[in-house]
């Protein structure tokens, strides 16, 4: 048996081992769910700190974040403001450069137009000078032409046979200069195209093209299945300071005699020339081409195939400006490759930056059009400037051959002339001198 003793009362009980072990039982269990619910509470009230300070933790990196983030956003929106101020700088140059280049135009027609001006203002001066003198003598000689009449329609029939000997001479000239052409070959008539490119390009190369390579295509390459190889007619390359191919461009020349009995279109050489353009790698293909030359689609510039990619055909004043055109596009477009290539290996977002480089070559692709319609209205005005001008100095020297001719026939005129088959005059100059000798 087993004493308890009651802590308020002091009643002491007995109880047996069975009955006790019950009651320190039911106290042990008491004090555990006490002391279980105080360590839950404990715990509850830990896990809410630490909830707090995690969460405190969390915000506060993710403010660092945004920070960060934040920065970098600006960073990249001041490095987009950079460069769209460089390529409205770029863009602007390329305008002040094209309005340059329209007033020296402008300035170098108003020079001729000035120029020829003098020189129909010179050749008026000199023709009513002589004018002056011829209408003296004219009064001078009037009489004695009046009695020279029958003479000087002889004289204007023997002119009129001698030109008419001279228009068969001129007709047989003609005739010879038409069989020479028809049998000047097309391959030399090809050769006088090619030679006009390569000097107008040496006259530019050291100046505008010295580290460019621009040589005759050489080098047959066939293909499999075909009978025989093909090659173009010149090859232009260049390479940037880091030794990178940026631009290469394949042509071809062609030309045909007036009097070819089969003539040929652009379109028949394109194929051609888009497969030897592929055979040597390059970028671009032009036909420089005389063909057609009554077809007004070919005589408007520079004209862009449709049926192959990046070929152009063009007239031989158009050669150097269609090189200087893709050169510096293709330079323009490796130096934003650069830029891109720098801005990729520094993992920022280019998404702005591209969107701002498409619009730029949309820009460009506007101002090259442009630029390339009125290049071509200046070298339109320019050609019917000189052809005007040619036509009033072809009319001056016409009128001053003449006025040459009449002083001449005036100085040569004698009396001996104006009575010649004439005794009926002579006679009374006769007569008329011995009465001056009395």
């Amino acid at each position: 048996m087993e004493e308890i003793k009651c802590p308020k009362c002091g009643t002491v009980f007995k109880v047996d081992e069975s009955g006790f072990a019950a009651i320190v039982k039911q106290i042990r269990d008491r004090e555990f769910e006490k002391e279980l619910k105080n360590k839950e509470d404990q715990f509850r009230t830990e896990a809410e700190q630490n909830k707090k300070i995690a969460q405190m933790e969390f915000e506060k990196d993710l403010q660092k974040k945004i920070t960060e983030k934040e920065n970098e956003i600006l960073r990249i929106k001041a490095e987009s403001e950079r460069k769209n101020a460089e390529l409205k700088a770029k863009i602007e140059g390329f305008e002040n450069e094209k309005k340059l280049a329209v007033a020296a135009k402008d300035l170098e027609i108003n020079n001729l137009k000035n120029e020829m001006q003098s020189e129909k203002n010179l050749a008026e001066a000199k023709k009513q000078n002589a004018l002056q003198a011829q209408e003296k003598q004219i009064a001078d000689l009037k009489n004695s032409l009046e009695l020279a009449k029958k003479e000087r329609e002889l004289s204007e029939n023997a002119m009129r046979e001698q030109y008419s000997a001279q228009l068969a001479l001129k007709d047989d000239e003609i005739a010879r200069i038409k069989d020479f052409k028809t049998k000047f070959s097309t391959k030399m008539v090809g050769e006088d195209l090619e030679q006009f490119c390569w000097n107008e390009f040496n006259k530019v190369r050291t100046a505008a093209y010295r580290n460019s390579y621009f040589e005759k295509d050489n080098e047959a390459v066939r293909e499999e299945g075909e009978a025989k190889g093909t090659k173009g007619d010149f090859i232009f390359r260049e390479k940037s300071e880091d030794g990178t191919e940026f631009i290469s461009i394949m042509f071809e020349m062609k030309n045909e005699s007036d009097t070819t009995a089969s003539k040929h279109k652009n379109e028949d050489f394109l194929d051609t020339l888009d497969k030897n353009r592929t055979k040597k790698n390059c970028e671009y293909a032009v036909l420089v081409s005389m063909l057609e030359q009554d077809n007004d689609f070919y005589n408007s510039g520079i004209v862009e195939s449709y049926r192959y990619p990046k070929m152009y055909i063009i007239r031989p004043q158009f050669f150097l400006p269609i090189i200087s055109l893709l050169r510096n596009a293709a330079l323009d477009s490796l130096n934003y490759r650069k830029q891109l290539s720098e801005v990729k290996n520094q993992n920022i977002d280019i998404s702005s930056f591209e969107d701002d480089l498409a619009k730029f070559k949309e820009s460009f692709g506007r101002n090259y059009r442009l630029a390339s319609e009125k290049f071509k209205t200046a070298i339109d005005e320019i050609d019917k400037t000189i052809v005007h001008l040619n036509k009033i100095k072809e009319s001056l020297i016409g009128s001053e051959n003449n006025l040459r001719i009449a002083n001449n026939k005036a100085e040569d005129l004698t009396v001996k002339k104006l009575t010649r088959n004439n005794p009926t005059m002579a006679e009374k100059f006769k007569n008329k001198d011995l009465q001056s000798d009395q």
